[in-house]
């Protein structure tokens, strides 16, 4: 509304507020449904304080989950229709929260506009059970080669927020984590539907015995997306909520 009242003329004034009428709307349906989708989670993860205990000289950057490794150097490329998206696992490190993280950056490039439009920097360690767990995101949008936004960034710590598992040590169908908790803007889940999924992308050809997640958030109630992990390779598929597919196409060691 304050923006509203900047503008030069009353039609644009007016026209300015009714539309900001129905972002409130929409805003107010919007919160009711992510508290039922959080109360739903709630009841899956049977309530409770979520603060993991985290103990630094348990965890390693050298992450060898067989369904999630990160080894240094290692570029994996997707492609969908819509989009090109290079993950590089990097040398470098950062410490948070008193461990020391793995960094890997995701690049997300538009191919109708033939731009980058994210460049991600996420922080991962292995825990010394086996679990891969997320540490927080430097996530930036970009437009025309500039920053318009940081939306999903967090660490754990700041702000009280905590880290989550992206990949468990051992997998059991119904196995329902969180991979991040910084409300309200992180609040990523995955469950475990199946550890026999079977899959064909360009990288690979076909493969057998995939670990399938349903990942979704209270932040977005209804979107839900499905990845397909491979033993001794990682992610090689993700499946949006509307079929499109992020095929794992090459990976250079």
């Amino acid at each position: 509304m304050a923006r509203c009242e900047n503008l030069a003329t009353k039609d644009e004034v007016r026209a300015c507020r009714q539309q900001a009428e129905a972002d409130q709307k929409d805003a107010s349906q919007l919160c009711g449904e992510q508290h039922a989708a959080r109360l739903q989670v709630c009841m899956d993860l049977g309530g409770g304080v979520y603060r993991p205990v985290i103990d630094p000289m348990k965890f390693t950057t050298q992450i060898t989950n067989h369904f999630f490794p990160l080894t240094p150097g290692t570029m994996y490329t997707y492609e969908s229709l819509s989009e090109t998206v290079v993950v590089t696992v990097t040398s470098d490190t950062k410490v948070i929260a008193g461990v020391t993280c793995r960094l890997v950056r995701d690049v997300v490039t538009n191919k109708q506009l033939m731009q980058v439009t994210e460049d991600t920097l996420d922080f991962y360690a292995q825990d010394d059970v086996g679990n891969v767990w997320y540490f927080g995101e430097e996530s930036k949008q970009l437009e025309n080669g500039g920053i318009v936004g940081i939306e999903g960034s967090w660490e754990t710590g700041r702000n009280d927020a905590q880290p989550g598992i992206v990949m468990e040590a051992a997998q059991t169908v119904g196995d329902e984590y969180r991979q991040e908790f910084a409300p309200p803007d992180a609040e990523d889940l995955a469950k475990v539907d199946s550890v026999t999924a079977s899959e064909t992308v360009p990288f690979g050809g076909s493969y057998t015995n995939l670990v399938e997640t349903e990942e979704f958030s209270p932040v977005e109630p209804g979107v839900i997306e499905h990845k397909f992990y491979a033993k001794d390779v990682g992610n090689i598929l993700t499946v949006s909520e509307t079929g499109e597919r992020l095929e794992l196409t090459n990976v250079t060691p």
